[in-house]
């Protein structure tokens, strides 16, 4: 199919405001991901702190723990992403360093297959070529299916899954290194290994890479993925033992997995995405500080802005959004009040 319509910033913006709010920050980038692994250090130190001080303190943290640390891994999801639009530095080599180290290789995620990967979403936002239809596609759905997906979430089972797959698929990148194979087919570049986490499919992380280009490049995610977590364990146990390290690893089996979830949902399930009207290719969902603390860090909730606009910064979008504003353009758009009402949209019968 076609790709999706865009929208032209040249008849929505003054020149004076578009430059600001596509403008790129050199120092920016780089301080919100100073502040994601801050807030991580203070939250995986604090409850450590807090057991140490009685057991009652220590059961009244850890769950509040497990909130921000997953919060704030999902952040340096969303860090990673603006890296792949270029968004983290106006240097390109920064910018890539940045989303693919101390953000990307947090959770597992590979910068360059990501792009790949996610400018195809963008150019088939909700169209059968569109990676991240499956994400969309299953909504509405009924409670007791959210229900129980949330339950794998936080039990660990949906991160259990992702990465089993991501591990074997690995494993064989590994494999195909050490005995000097490539592939023999049409060399068409596997973006598979860039999908994002979460997809509850056949696609996706959830089958195969589709070669073994895309097997080595998981290898090397899976790689720079455990290099980080030997750092921070060797941090954790150097400053107070295996608590910091092992609340990170929890957040990231259950808490991350859930808000990961919650933000796709509300991206694009139960809208018209897809249309030739380009305000329509994504939702916007209001943010108060509970959710900006969990699913909704670093203005990630801008999605339809994000969507309209790929050249603006995530500390940007809210700017788009004010202008969008005072030119008359909310009412073409998709914006819920807040993620409760998002969850009760899409847990609607059809008729409803």
């Amino acid at each position: 199919m076609p790709a999706v319509k865009a929208a032209n910033p040249r008849t929505i913006f003054a020149p004076e405001d578009w430059s600001a709010i596509t403008r790129v920050s050199p120092w920016l980038g780089i301080f919100q991901i100073v502040h994601a692994w801050l807030v991580v250090v203070l939250a995986a130190f604090g409850a450590a702190w807090a057991w140490e001080q009685s057991w009652l303190a220590g059961l009244v943290a850890t769950p509040i723990a497990l909130a921000i640390l997953g919060g704030r891994q999902l952040g340096l999801s969303i860090l990673m992403h603006d890296g792949a639009h270029g968004l983290l530095h106006p240097n390109r080599q920064v910018n890539n360093w940045l989303g693919q180290w101390p953000s990307g290789a947090a959770t597992g995620s590979d910068l360059h297959a990501y792009r790949a990967y996610h400018l195809t979403h963008h150019k088939f936002t909700q169209q059968p070529e569109d990676p991240d239809l499956s994400l969309s596609k299953p909504f509405p759905t009924t409670r007791a299916s959210l229900w129980r997906k949330v339950v794998r979430d936080l039990t660990g089972q949906t991160f259990f899954k992702q990465r089993s797959h991501q591990f074997a698929a690995a494993l064989r990148g590994v494999k195909a290194m050490l005995q000097g194979e490539s592939d023999a087919n049409d060399g068409k570049r596997d973006t598979s290994a860039g999908r994002a986490f979460n997809l509850q499919s056949r696609s996706g992380i959830d089958a195969p890479v589709a070669n073994i280009e895309g097997a080595k490049t998981t290898a090397r995610t899976v790689g720079r993925f455990l290099l980080v977590q030997f750092i921070l364990l060797a941090v954790s146990l150097t400053f107070w033992g295996w608590l910091p390290f092992l609340l990170w690893l929890a957040a990231l089996a259950t808490t991350f997995q859930l808000f990961l979830r919650i933000r796709n949902i509300a991206e694009h399930a139960c809208t018209t995405t897809g249309s030739d009207d380009p305000f329509t290719h994504a939702r916007t969902t209001y943010a108060g500080l509970l959710e900006r603390a969990t699913v909704a860090p670093y203005w990630v909730n801008f999605h339809s802005e994000h969507h309209l606009f790929m050249g603006v910064p995530c500390y940007s979008l809210p700017h788009a959004h004010s202008l969008l504003g005072k030119g008359g353009y909310h009412e073409k758009m998709t914006i819920e009040p807040n993620y409760r009402s998002v969850l009760r949209r899409v847990t609607a019968s059809p008729t409803a």
